[in-house]
Formats: C-alpha cells, sequence, structure tokens
C-alpha cells in the first residue's frame, strides 16, 4: 500500500504540467512569422543577420528556441523545367 502511495505522489507532478485547471496546456514555439512550431520541429531561424538551424525545445516549463547547427541546410542544385524521367502514364490532373 506504501508503494502505490509513494508512486502516485511521485506521478503527480509529472501529470500536472500538461494541465492548468483542468486544461489542458499546449506547448509550441512561433517562428519569426507567428506560425506554429511543434515542441522538437527543427527549422531555419533568420535573428538579428544571421541564420542558424534552431531546434523548439522546453526549458524551466518555457517552450524555447535552442540553436542546434550554424547556417541553414539548404540546396544549391538548378531547377530543371523538364523532368528527367518520362511520366508514363500519370494523370496531372490529380
Amino acid at each position: 500500500m506504501r508503494a502505490l502511495l509513494a508512486l502516485i505522489l511521485l506521478t503527480g507532478p509529472a501529470l500536472a504540467d500538461a494541465n492548468i485547471g483542468g486544461k489542458t496546456v499546449d506547448c509550441y514555439c512561433t517562428d519569426t512569422n507567428g506560425g506554429r512550431v511543434e515542441l522538437g520541429q527543427t527549422i531555419c531561424l533568420f535573428v538579428d543577420g544571421r541564420m542558424f538551424m534552431a531546434q523548439c525545445q522546453m526549458s524551466l516549463n518555457v517552450p524555447m528556441w535552442r540553436e542546434v547547427a550554424e547556417g541553414c541546410a539548404s540546396s544549391s542544385l538548378g531547377q530543371s523545367l523538364q523532368p528527367s524521367l518520362d511520366p508514363g502514364l500519370v494523370d496531372a490532373n490529380i
């Protein structure tokens, strides 16, 4: 019985983090345009003249951006106007 009581007391605070006044709290970050970014997602941010990859993380129960890499992932490949393969019987109106 004591073990069950101890388990309930230890898990109580962990479960309480997602609820305030009985309502579920949605934690997320916002990008520079005000768009919603879920916890764990990584995006390219441009702040104070520099670009970097940042991940939405929690710190002391507050969502925040953490820099994970300098610069941003990008592709320098040119785009071709013609497909590289014959699309065959693909319906373009789908």
